[in-house]
């Protein structure tokens, strides 16, 4: 399996036994929308709710973090998940949050994982089979490994401004990342960063919503003066949309790269951290 899958490719598959459907579907602070409503009204035929939003350690103080390695394994067992079932993900969201549940099952090691290639939208545009309700899950006994070393904290990204060991790209909108417009989603004034480049993560998608190509993929990240096969970490507000960069650096064939998850909810609510406002150097 790929790690992109196309709405036909899905509909070929649906039904295996060892395929399982996931919606990660995660909506903005203050969305009026409620996705385990939506995924109860209408899904992808035998999908499952991941429950993204609870998906994160509740002892942060950052609002949106990981999940630890307990409640990442709960969760798959709750789901009735194998660690050799392939996963197919998709979403219903502004953020293309399923790149989030990708870059969290990945973290823990699970291999066999897919994000559906314009998501829910794709499927209901193409008026493909739906079903309603909450299905009945049998558990499992999933166990997940130690995760690898994908991610970053401050005190990481703090040594990086000087050892340069890793290129960082911001996912934000060009507005927030110059300092232009204030970050209203978290509350913080603008800003990124130093020596941080930028690429709008809604810019890795074709207009129909689908991810664009690898090699339109590798041209944006060299146009935002990105090497995709240097090391890379990816921030953004929350950690939400670095998950996109990441996924479409993959898809370009690059796997060298990691997250910080504090983004700039972390790095711009900390007076001590510096800070740059304008367009990249």
């Amino acid at each position: 399996m790929d790690s992109l899958v196309s709405t036909d490719w899905l509909a070929r598959h649906l039904g295996e036994a060892d395929l399982v459907v996931l919606d990660a579907t995660r909506h903005l602070p203050g969305t009026d929308r409620d996705p385990q409503a939506d995924f109860a009204a209408a899904h992808v035929p035998g999908a499952r709710y991941l429950d993204l939003p609870t998906l994160q350690d509740p002892e942060s103080a950052l609002g949106n973090t990981l999940p630890t390695r307990a409640q990442f394994e709960a969760r798959m067992r709750s789901l009735g998940l194998a660690r050799t079932d392939r996963v197919v993900l998709y979403d219903d969201s502004d953020l293309a949050s399923a790149a989030r549940a990708w870059f969290i099952l990945r973290l823990y090691g699970h291999e066999k994982i897919a994000i559906l290639d314009g998501g829910w939208a794709r499927w209901q545009a193409e008026e493909r089979p739906t079903e309603s309700g909450t299905p009945t899950i049998e558990p499992s006994d999933y166990t997940a490994p130690q995760p690898v070393s994908a991610v970053r904290d401050k005190a990481q990204m703090l040594a990086n401004i000087d050892s340069h060991a890793e290129q960082v790209v911001d996912a934000r909108d060009a507005g927030r990342f110059t300092g232009r417009t204030a970050d209203t989603i978290h509350d913080l004034p603008g800003g990124h960063i130093p020596e941080s480049r930028n690429l709008f993560f809604r810019d890795l998608f074709a207009s129909d919503g689908t991810y664009r190509s690898k090699e339109e993929l590798r041209r944006l990240f060299k146009q935002a003066g990105l090497d995709p096969d240097t090391p890379t970490v990816a921030t953004c507000g929350s950690g939400m949309t670095a998950s996109v960069v990441l996924f479409a650096l993959h898809l370009a064939g690059a796997d060298d790269t990691a997250l910080y998850d504090g983004s700039w909810v972390e790095w711009g609510a900390d007076p001590a951290t510096p800070k740059e406002t304008g367009d990249a150097a």
